[in-house]
């Protein structure tokens, strides 16, 4: 069966690292070299490949930019094989070249299977891909946060699948309980704004304004202000039009009109110009008896009356009133009205509203307890295999006597509002329900158990560490793993029990060990060795792939700092074979 594993990996003008190619091999890669030399690039290099955060620093000095090159096998119908193909990834038989350049000025730049992409594709590829642990991962394994999800991880679909559910309540009980907070507590401010735009919507009611009104009465008032002025001027129009009946020597638009139309009708007939002309004159004579009539209307029609006036000034005044406080004009005084009235409408829903909410947040609030509840118990129950698990791991990890459990606790709290019922007591819960876990590490018969962060050693925690991601490979495996130096404070029978559980992890999982230790790296299906020489003003490392001699060698200079000591050669010849043989 094909496996996803990681290759190759070429590393050039990355930190003391000018250019080197490192070849792992699908079972145990150890990789070691001298404090300096760069292991902890190879480390770097591939937490890049898996979409890692780029810095400048990283730039070997005088280089235009680094370069991470890898190659990985990937089995047909795999997440990663699917992830990247709907990325547009193109694949040679399988294999996936992925790179990360990070330019001197710290611009990054990511490529998957021949094409551009974001870094955020080569972080989920890393998800499916690799398992990265080093000493910060064992310091992160102290906090309570950690521990619960390492919990939740190896409880599976037992703990994912009410914890999903609950977390949809929480989030909706958070939302319920803000909206009821705010009207709660802005109580008073509400109040106030209904009762002015009670005012306001009063106020207009009782003007009853109609849209365009203002205009109106503004042309109004204008005529009704120069009604003198304006008869005056019609009748003076109508006269020159029609003429003044009580002197009949009057001169008159109309009649000299009527004087020119009569002339030219006496001789039309004799040019057709001409009767145009004629029959244009009556046309003009026809509207100017319109005007005069209309002229003659409005005089008749037009009202002088002072009250009126004063009734127009008042009801503009009104009107002004209205504008000046709710819009520019009347048209805009009822937009306002309109909009205020359903505002009103929501405020002094208020009430209701509150509680809809109130009984909304109580109800949540108990589906939230039965959620605690369902994930207190499958928690209980996979805490119980999981620390059994451990504690067989770390028997085989030269702590035979050491006894790993899970504590679960729940806070109690006074405060109802941070807290929910569960067995009939108020407690304190969050995100992710009302447990805090705890791993508790009892190193020896006897010793009461503590928490790991207090009770267990260097040594002891690297092995915690390690056991807990072999039980994580049985449950939900990923095709690489990669730990740097989790063996840190680790030595002697110890070192040598890790060795072994590696090497027997790597049986169903690519793994790659950075690490100092001989014992460890004797177990180890491939050996590579970081390697650095300095010219001078240069630094420049490789990585060199260390086989028979090469590696007693590299083994004798790792237990003794000397690597022409023949007792170190003898011990690691016999280390070397003992990794052979199992024992």
């Amino acid at each position: 069966m094909v496996v996803s594993v990681l290759e190759e990996m070429r590393i050039r003008a990355l930190g003391v690292i000018d250019d080197a190619v490192v070849e792992l091999s699908p079972g145990f890669t150890a990789v070691t070299g001298e404090t300096g030399a760069g292991k902890t690039m190879v480390v770097t290099s591939l937490g890049l490949l898996l979409g890692g955060r780029a810095d400048a620093a990283l730039v070997r000095v005088g280089a235009r930019a680094a370069v991470v090159e890898g190659r990985i096998v990937l089995p047909p119908g795999a997440p990663a094989t699917r992830r990247a193909e709907e990325a547009g990834a193109e694949l040679d038989e399988g294999v996936l070249l992925v790179s990360r350049t990070i330019s001197a000025e710290g611009r990054s730049r990511a490529h998957v299977g021949g094409r551009s992409a974001p870094v955020g594709l080569l972080s989920e590829l890393g998800e499916d891909l690799v398992a990265v642990h080093g000493q910060t991962d064992q310091q992160g394994l102290l906090r309570p946060a950690r521990q619960r999800e390492a919990l939740d991880r190896y409880a599976g679909e037992a703990v994912s699948a009410p914890l999903a559910e609950y977390g949809e309540a929480y989030r909706r009980l958070r939302a319920v309980s803000a909206e009821l907070a705010e009207l709660t507590t802005r109580a008073r401010e509400r109040a106030q704004e209904a009762d002015l735009l009670r005012f306001g919507l009063e106020e207009i009611a009782a003007a009853e304004p109609r849209a365009g009104e203002d205009a109106e009465l503004a042309a109004e008032a204008e005529r009704l202000g120069h009604a003198e002025s304006l008869a005056s001027a019609a009748a003076t129009a109508h006269d020159a039009l029609a003429g003044d009946p009580a002197d009949p020597e009057s001169v008159d638009a109309g009649g000299l009109v009527a004087g020119a139309q009569r002339a030219l009708e006496a001789v039309r007939s004799h040019d057709p110009a001409l009767a145009a002309l004629a029959d244009r004159l009556g046309e003009v004579g026809i509207l100017l008896a319109d005007v005069a009539g209309e002229l003659a209307g409005y005089a008749d029609d037009l009202d002088a009356d002072p009250a009126r006036l004063a009734a127009v000034e008042e009801r503009r005044a009104a009107l002004s009133h209205l504008t000046r406080k709710y819009g520019e004009d009347t048209a805009a005084v009822l937009a306002w009205a309109e909009e205020s009235t359903a505002r009103l409408a929501e405020l002094e829903g208020d009430d209701d509203r509150i509680g809809e909410l109130t009984a909304e947040r109580d109800a949540l609030r108990a589906e939230l307890a039965s959620l605690a509840q369902r994930l207190t118990d499958a928690r209980a129950e996979a805490a119980k295999r999981f620390a059994d698990a451990v504690t067989a791991e770390l028997a085989e990890l030269a702590m035979p006597h050491a006894r790993v459990t899970v504590e679960l606790r729940q806070h109690r709290t006074a405060d109802e509002d941070s807290g929910i019922e569960v067995d009939g007591r108020l407690v304190a819960f969050g995100p992710h329900g009302v447990d805090e876990v705890e791993l508790l590490l009892a190193p020896h018969p006897g010793a009461p158990p503590r928490a790991i962060a207090k009770g267990a050693s260097g040594g002891e925690l690297s092995r915690v560490m390690l056991a807990v991601e072999v039980v994580f490979a049985g449950t939900a495996p990923v095709p690489t793993y990669l730990f740097d130096e989790v063996d840190a404070g680790v030595g002697g029978r110890a070192a040598v029990e890790v060795g072994r559980r590696l090497a027997r992890l790597a049986k169903s999982a690519q793994v790659v060990v950075v690490t100092h230790l001989p014992q460890v790296a004797a177990f180890a299906d491939r050996h590579l060795a970081v390697e650095k020489t300095s010219d001078g003003s240069v630094t420049r490392s490789g990585v060199k792939t260390l086989r028979g001699e090469d590696r007693v060698r590299e083994l004798s200079r790792m237990l003794a700092g000397q690597e022409n000591s023949q007792l170190a050669r003898a011990h690691a010849e016999e280390l070397l074979e003992a990794a052979r043989s199992g024992i």
